[in-house]
């Protein structure tokens, strides 16, 4: 009998410090990791857009939080909507945002925005991919002096981008992977 509740007692007590481990997921710099949250675009038909991905931050960032979706599957030589959500613009002075893209894609419609404090800010821009592969959409953020830089994927297609052969995977003794290249 005491042996029966020393080990439910155990299992109880290792199944509370593995909850509590899951809750208080955090990366080593303090930021919660990113998530994507399942908020769907309700004007169009069920499923026709992405889910809401939230960019990870930095410590050190504009302070300014950015979610995007895309309104669909982006196809070569077809626009593409991507929906951009912007929260926690707290200098009195706003923030701003500028908007790139890679070789690969064209961007259409204005490259920057004033986003007001104190309020959601939501913006969609347009996006052709001119064929199949992996290109991003850049958005810079700033606010009161600091910059946010985030990168929005877009892959068109079903071509994975290659790496390149020239680098070698080596694992390093806390059990991160990294990749060698040559000087050049």
């Amino acid at each position: 009998m005491i042996l029966n509740t020393r080990l439910s007692l155990t299992a109880a007590l290792a199944a509370g410090l593995a909850l509590s481990a899951l809750s208080a997921c955090v990366l080593a710099d303090g930021i919660p990791p990113a998530r994507t949250t399942a908020k769907l675009s309700l004007a169009g038909p069920k499923g026709s857009a992405t889910p809401w991905v939230t960019a990870s931050r930095k410590p050190n960032d504009s302070g300014v939080k950015l979610q995007y979706r895309l309104g669909g599957a982006p196809q070569a030589g077809k626009p593409t909507v991507v929906v951009l959500q912007f929260d926690g613009v707290t200098d009195p002075a706003g923030a701003s945002v500028a908007l790139t893209v890679d070789a690969g894609l064209t961007l259409s419609g204005s490259a920057s925005l004033s986003l007001p404090p104190g309020q959601r800010s939501d913006a969609s821009v347009t996006v052709v991919s001119q064929g199949e592969g992996l290109a991003y959409l850049n958005v810079f953020i700033t606010q009161g002096g600091r910059t946010s830089a985030i990168s929005i994927p877009i892959q068109t297609g079903a071509a994975a981008p290659a790496m390149k052969a020239n680098g070698e995977i080596k694992s390093l003794p806390g059990g991160d992977n990294i990749i060698s290249l040559p000087a050049k």
